[in-house]
């Protein structure tokens, strides 16, 4: 398995509380159930349960940062028995350095040979630290190991707050409360990010706190880009007749003109009263449907009788 706390994205120097919070969002992100799709999700999931084994308990995180198990938990190689061999002590990202002592070794006593042994062994990836006595420290380079720290939240505002902004509570993982101004004009998927409020690890720069932003469905427009949709109930008597009927906007309402014999479907276009773009505004579509009074009319029956008999029509005639 990988190093645990690699696999945890924690820094070495990471408190418990950091580590348990780690492991909960990992194992939250890539739990089985959450990702049915994903046939690698459950080996993720067992990689990061094990590795939280070995860190998130206190004394299995002394024994492997100390060298004393892998990252299975299994036992180390401990080093040759006998004085003269390398003794070796836990490294950065759990592999092992070791410290060579050549006993005053002079030329032609294998004093170096050993070394360059390893040397060629390990491709040259330690480094010789000269020592007392003559002696060389190696020590694998492993890196870094990048840790984050930000935090990812979701927020849902409605239409009116994308398009004019405002303020807007949030609560943390943490716990913690923020205000949180929202920009005018956010969409769904934007990100707002604020600098420093995420979680913290000794040695490391707060992260930062990423807000997802979420539009909320409108109860009655309809968003298409920048532009708005809406269905306009009228009366039969105003698709008939014609007239002036109230519309609904984002701002204050407007007066919308009926023409006579206005079929349901018709859809007429109040420019600038959509949503704020990148040059302009967009435009609000406005789709008339006739609606008929709730309940029977006998007087509405009859009139639509006397109707059908002396004047009849079928819309239908074109759909063969």
């Amino acid at each position: 398995m990988r190093d645990p706390y690699e696999v945890l994205g924690v820094p070495r120097s990471a408190n418990a509380a950091a580590i348990k919070s780690a492991y909960r969002k990992l194992a939250k992100k890539h739990h089985p159930d959450s990702n049915k799709d994903d046939p690698k999700a459950a080996e993720r999931f067992s990689e990061i349960n094990s590795a939280n084994e070995i860190i998130g308990d206190e004394d299995k995180r002394k024994q492997f940062d100390r060298g004393e198990i892998d990252a299975d938990g299994k036992p180390r190689f401990q080093g040759f028995p006998g004085g003269g061999g390398p003794r070796g002590r836990a490294g950065p990202g759990g592999f092992e350095s070791y410290t060579f002592r050549g006993g005053g070794a002079g030329p032609g006593q294998g004093g170096g040979a050993f070394e360059d042994i390893l040397n060629s062994m390990f491709g040259g990836g330690q480094r010789p630290r000269p020592g007392a006595g003559g002696a060389g420290q190696f020590e694998f380079d492993t890196g870094g190991i990048g840790v984050d720290l930000d935090l990812n939240v979701a927020m849902t505002v409605s239409l009116e707050e994308s398009v004019q902004g405002g303020e807007k509570r949030v609560r943390l993982p943490t716990g913690k409360e923020l205000n949180v101004k929202i920009p005018v004009g956010v969409v769904s998927g934007q990100q707002i990010r604020l600098k420093g409020q995420g979680e913290t690890a000794q040695g490391h720069p707060p992260g930062d706190l990423l807000i997802t932003i979420t539009v909320a469905p409108h109860s009655f427009f309809k968003i298409e880009g920048a532009d708005l949709r809406i269905d306009l109930p009228v009366t039969l008597y105003e698709a008939v007749l014609g007239g002036k009927v109230r519309v609904p906007t984002l701002g204050n309402a407007v007066e919308l003109s009926v023409p006579k014999n206005t079929s349901s479907g018709r859809t007429f276009r109040l420019k600038g009263k959509g949503l704020p773009k990148a040059g302009g505004t967009g435009d609000l579509f406005v789709t008339i449907r006739i609606m008929l009074p709730d309940g029977n009319d006998a007087e509405l029956e009859a009139l639509m009788e006397k109707w059908r008999d002396q004047h009849p029509y079928n819309p239908r005639s074109g759909l063969g």
